[in-house]
């Protein structure tokens, strides 16, 4: 049973691999949200390029904390947003398992 960690603001990355594509979001149902991108329910960026692993998040209070932490992490350049999700995550281990989720296939 995955957690629930619903409508709780939440700014999180996801990654094709280590050091590979990124995408940066935003939601109020991060669990809820990572099972959208696995099943490619949205037309888009993570879909087409098929980024799925949860490699960082960050909750706050209120969307619109999160929005903002949102819009500077999509200023920095790659290697910062490489070091924020090494700090916690120095093996890009997938943190969606950690969340209830099924591991990704390989």
């Amino acid at each position: 049973m995955p957690v629930q960690i619903e409508r709780t603001p939440c700014v999180y990355l996801l990654a094709k691999a280590y050091h590979s594509t990124l995408y940066t979001g935003v939601t109020s149902n991060l669990v809820g949200r990572i099972i959208h991108h696995r099943e490619g329910a949205f037309d888009g960026f993570t879909k087409r390029y098929g980024i799925y692993r949860l490699v960082w998040y960050l909750t706050d209070d209120t969307m619109e904390a999160v929005i903002k932490r949102e819009k500077q992490i999509k200023r920095w350049r790659r290697e910062y947003k490489y070091n924020l999700i090494e700090e916690l995550n120095p093996t890009w281990n997938d943190l969606a398992v950690g969340l209830g989720l099924p591991p990704l296939a390989p």
